[in-house]
């Protein structure tokens, strides 16, 4: 029996996404765990992170869910700053360099997920 080339492409877009997946949330927890309280000090005047400190305390889930929040008011400090979940001030003394690594940590995590998403669509629909 042979696989079909749409079936080695399939096999290959999903081990990448499954990948990917692996490496984001390695990252992401290495980036929770060493760098944490760096980023608390920098956003200590962020209403919208504030309240998720106490997640920190309940493990990896919980390390994780205060990071997306982080890496949430970084992607998109406007919406967070007109709503008043973050100060202004606080977002600009941020280092720029871990602001970038959150910015780039955010969105392969949502090309992941998308492209998962895709696949999942694609099995449905009967393309694959």
């Amino acid at each position: 029996m042979s696989v079909s080339t749409a079936h080695k492409i399939f096999l290959y877009i999903s081990i990448t996404g499954f990948g990917g997946l692996i490496v984001f949330l390695g990252i992401a927890l290495h980036l929770a765990y060493t760098k944490m309280d760096f980023m608390l000090d920098h956003l200590k005047n962020c209403p919208s992170i504030m309240v998720r400190v106490p997640f920190k305390n309940e493990g990896a889930w919980g390390w994780l869910f205060l990071l997306g929040a982080i890496m949430g008011v970084m992607t998109i400090p406007n919406f967070y700053i007109r709503g008043g979940g973050a100060n202004a001030n606080d977002l600009k003394s941020f280092p720029e360099g871990l602001r970038r690594k959150l910015i780039i940590l955010h969105w392969s995590g949502v090309f992941f997920i998308a492209l998962l998403l895709g696949l999942f669509a694609a099995i449905t629909v009967g393309l694959v």
